[in-house]
């Protein structure tokens, strides 16, 4: 089932979640499967492909890779990175946040930094 276009980015831990086909890649792959209304931080991009060279293999990092490639890319800026600076994150987590706040987009993640922020759709992992 695809998503009515609306802008929208997934952190890379939901991607990673989608690409693992873990327990909760439904949560995530309605939104993955919806490019049309993806907004892709160029560092989501290189964090999910990273880890999945590593961990599992250089074609699902590219198959990855392709896949995201389908929403629209945001690329790092002077604008993006001035912005960014201004929260309270670490760096790649201010980055995505800056991507998603510049292009009115709502963010979800699973990350805990997130949670509370304007724009954020937190999904918060149980714990074991």
């Amino acid at each position: 089932m695809a998503l009515k276009a609306a802008h929208l980015v997934l952190d890379s831990s939901c991607w990673l979640e989608y690409f693992n086909d873990s327990s909760r890649a439904d949560l995530f792959a309605a939104a993955a499967q919806s490019p049309a209304g993806l907004i892709v931080p160029v560092i989501t991009i290189y964090e999910v492909t990273k880890k999945l060279r590593r961990e599992i293999n250089p074609t699902v990092a590219g198959y990855a890779e392709s896949m995201m490639r389908r929403g629209r890319v945001v690329d790092l800026d002077v604008t993006l990175t001035r912005l960014a600076t201004t929260f309270d994150l670490p760096m790649a987590d201010s980055l995505i946040y800056a991507a998603a706040q510049i292009n009115n987009a709502t963010l979800w993640t699973q990350d805990g930094h997130f949670a509370g922020l304007d724009g954020v759709k937190y999904f918060p992992k149980e714990k074991a």
